[in-house]
């Protein structure tokens, strides 16, 4: 068959293949769900899916602090005002179940067979405001919980439906926003906090910052791909490879019903940058060969013989990367590596059909400069690679110190992450919620379910001193500033059969004062707050509160005392405890993280070792070319433990998927160098034609990957920063140590019987041939 009806036939059948994968990315949609953040699979998990089904997910809430103005306290009759009606637009909203109010609380009263609720607050009548302020300031529960301490600001509480997704997250975040303008609230003194504000806001953020990123990395490899190969088509074609790998990507990803999500949103800058790879390798191989004097045809046939293998393989490895990151307990991450590398193997079946195929039907090009001896690619490589070989101790002593100070920082890097530790400390949603840090509870949940011995339930008198024990413990040692189990239901209920009065805000004292108590408590059961401590037959309870976000570090050390000091002091004949909640599970996924790193790594490594033992079937060459590509991964651990970096989820993909994407180039010089040592036995001449053949592609390829992660650096999102930042830093390092490093340890280390040390003045009498 002629080579251009073939090329025409490949092109319809990827133009065909194409299409549906436009019509299969049309169909993705965003998934919003936080949630799938958690450790799939775990037992953890399991057992709170469970407990929310018995109880309600502990972040199902909007918290909306409001100052009250310069110079008045909470308590001012206009500001009360503003705060009632916001209550009532509140309760108005259809996802919103029910409201915590300063203006709505009351103080219940039984009398008789009657419940009568007492308002805190008369903003009417001012000659009660002191007396108000005072019963607030004295009942447990109000301060910190809906008054700040200061009288400076309140906080409402609202209930909103379970799970609420993002479109009608987003209305009821609008309708509040609009709420507070037409009531004159400034901006600057109304804070929100909760996990709808973080989904309506991030997610916002996050596309419009995949949209800034994906433009300015397609300008920035379109002006390197001109400077490279100063031709239309040295643009364009690898344009067109890239962005269809990306729509085969999407489109696979869609047929498997994988939404996008906060991870996979990543995938098409990612693959942009990544793809680019094989698409420079083959042109710059097929631009060489026709400098050197080669025909069109047979200079297409020698790039695919001798490109294509070397692709191949570090297609694999790059991938291999990404792979590993479904090592992950975490769905979004273990989605984000498997169709990010399926998506980089497809990009290379393109680059080695797409690519040919247009080529093909392209004239031959006219090459700008011809090249002459001194003022072309290999003149460059030619000096760098003889100034490596003359300073080829200086090279091992600096890589050497600057491994010895890599790993002594290294050490420094701790993994740990909080809620907002994306955000940077200037960050207006990180501002409110420090707000409510700072005035309030915190925005930290905390969870334990408490469940009643066999024959008791947790109204049992003996049940709730225990858990008022730990509530005890929980608020002293803990640090939690908020918390209500069944044992506030009782005092409350207590408390309202005799008058009111604070002194009966307590438990019974005897069973006897129980057992007539516990008859009442029906007048409260139909209350929002009882299904919501405990479950209508009394077999379960749950104790709830809120703290100050202390990080994952520190509130596994609050735990592990925790749960020493329940089983010092809980008689389990009594009552059993776990510990529970979305907090949880995110402090969970920090303990896994170091495990999936080192299982990510070790498979990338052992994979890469293994190719590198095929090819050469020399353990020597093995070290060799893993040296300088851990080296980098080092350093940048350095980096992170001198800067205070620390590992979390967002961070704990940069190592798999930096060693992954930095060993594609040393895949393809040693790939070339196999197929050099064929027709060239000296090991010398054969390494320095290697460099001088993959040398150009290296630089080109590494400064495309280097710019176009760089654009990360633009995000207002610490994690993303930080990963644009650190992998650009990996692959800055690993072409440094693959143009100068991996050349001396090979001249070094793998050497045939009859070859010797290549000395500098053997380096000064070879001529400067070029490299054909």
């Amino acid at each position: 068959m002629p080579i251009r009806r073939l090329a025409h036939l490949t092109l319809v059948l990827l133009g065909l293949i194409t299409a549906l994968s436009v019509y299969s990315t049309a169909q993705l949609r965003f998934n919003y769900n936080f949630n799938d953040f958690y450790p799939a699979g775990d037992p953890d998990l399991d057992y709170y899916q469970g407990y929310t089904q018995r109880f309600g997910n502990d972040n199902d809430y909007v918290l909306l602090g409001l100052e009250s103005p310069a110079g008045k306290t909470v308590f001012d009759p206009a500001f009360l005002a503003k705060v009632d009606s916001l209550t009532q637009l509140a309760r108005r909203q259809r996802h919103v179940l029910s409201v915590t109010s300063p203006t709505t609380l009351a103080n219940p009263v039984v009398e008789g067979l009657g419940v009568f609720n007492i308002p805190y607050l008369h903003p009417n009548e001012p000659a009660r405001r002191a007396d108000d302020s005072t019963l607030i300031y004295q009942t447990p529960g109000l301060v910190g919980n809906v008054f700040s301490p200061d009288a400076q600001a309140v906080t409402l509480v609202l209930q909103i439906t379970p799970d609420l997704e993002k479109p009608p997250g987003d209305s009821l975040f609008a309708a509040l926003r609009s709420g507070l303008t037409r009531l004159g609230l400034p901006d600057e003194r109304v804070h929100f906090a909760g996990k709808l504000v973080a989904q309506s806001v991030f997610v916002d953020r996050l596309k419009w910052e995949l949209v800034v990123f994906m433009s300015l990395s397609v300008l920035l490899v379109t002006g390197l791909l001109w400077l490279t190969f100063r031709t239309w088509w040295g643009v364009v074609l690898p344009l067109i490879v890239v962005l269809g790998a990306i729509l085969w990507g999407l489109g696979v990803m869609s047929a498997f019903g994988v939404s996008i999500d906060l991870m996979t949103a990543l995938l098409p800058l990612m693959l942009f940058v990544v793809g680019m790879s094989d698409t420079i390798h083959i042109i710059s191989r097929y631009v060489s060969e026709l400098g050197y004097g080669a025909g069109k045809k047979e200079a297409l046939w020698t790039t695919i013989k001798e490109s294509g293998f070397g692709s191949g393989l570090s297609a694999l490895t790059t991938s291999l990367g990404f792979f590993t990151l479904m090592t992950s307990t975490i769905r979004p991450i273990h989605n984000f590596g498997l169709f990010t590398g399926v998506a980089i193997i497809l990009a290379f079946i393109l680059s080695f059909t797409l690519l040919p195929a247009m080529l093909v039907l392209l004239g031959k090009p006219q090459l700008r400069e011809p090249r002459r001896q001194g003022h072309s690619w290999d003149g460059v490589l030619g000096r760098l690679f003889r100034q490596v070989l003359l300073r080829r101790r200086l090279v091992f002593m600096v890589s050497g110190l600057v491994l010895a100070t890599a790993i002594g920082f290294s050490t420094r890097v701790r993994i740990n992450s909080a809620l907002l530790d994306d955000l940077s400390v200037n960050d207006p949603v990180r501002q409110d919620f420090a707000f409510f840090e700072r005035q309030f509870a915190g925005v930290r949940p905390f969870e334990m379910e408490l469940k009643p011995a066999a024959g008791r339930d947790i109204y049992d008198l003996d049940v709730l001193r225990e858990t008022e024990r730990i509530e005890g413990y929980l608020e002293t040692n803990y640090g939690l500033r908020f918390a209500a189990s069944p044992v506030t239901l009782v005092k409350s209920v207590r408390k309202a059969l005799n008058g009111g009065g604070l002194a009966e805000y307590r438990l019974p004292a005897d069973t006897t004062e129980l057992k007539r108590l516990r008859g009442k408590l029906r007048l409260f059961r139909k209350k929002a707050e009882f299904s919501a401590l405990a479950l209508p037959d009394g077999s379960a309870g749950r104790l709830t509160g809120r703290m100050a976000d202390v990080g994952s570090v520190r509130a596994g050390k609050l735990n592990d005392a925790l749960r020493q000091h329940l089983r010092a002091t809980v008689d389990t004949t009594v009552l059993t405890t776990r510990l529970t909640g979305s907090s949880n599970l995110i402090d969970k996924n920090n303990e896994n993280l170091t495990l999936n790193m080192i299982q990510g790594m070790a498979i990338d490594v052992l994979m890469v070792t293994l190719i590198v033992l095929a090819l050469f079937k020399s353990l020597r060459m093995t070290i060799v070319v893993l040296i300088p590509n851990l080296l980098p991964i080092v350093i940048v651990a350095g980096v992170m433990g001198l800067a205070g970096v620390s590992m979390k989820v967002s961070t704990s993909i940069i190592f798999t998927i930096a060693f992954g994407i930095a060993v594609d180039d040393t895949i393809h010089f040693i790939s070339k160098l196999r197929l050099t040592l064929v027709k060239e036995p000296d090991i010398f001449k054969a390494v320095r034609r290697t460099y001088l053949l993959a040398g150009k592609a290296v630089i080109t390829t590494s400064l495309i990957l280097v710019g176009g992660f760089s654009t990360l650096l633009f995000s207002k999102f610490d994690g993303t920063f930080y990963v644009g930042l650190l992998i650009g830093l990996t692959l800055l390092f690993g072409v440094v140590a693959e143009l100068t490093l991996l050349p001396l340890l090979i001249l070094y280390f793998y050497k045939r019987p009859k070859d010797k040390l290549i000395l500098p003045d053997k380096l000064a009498a070879e001529p400067h041939s070029k490299a054909r």
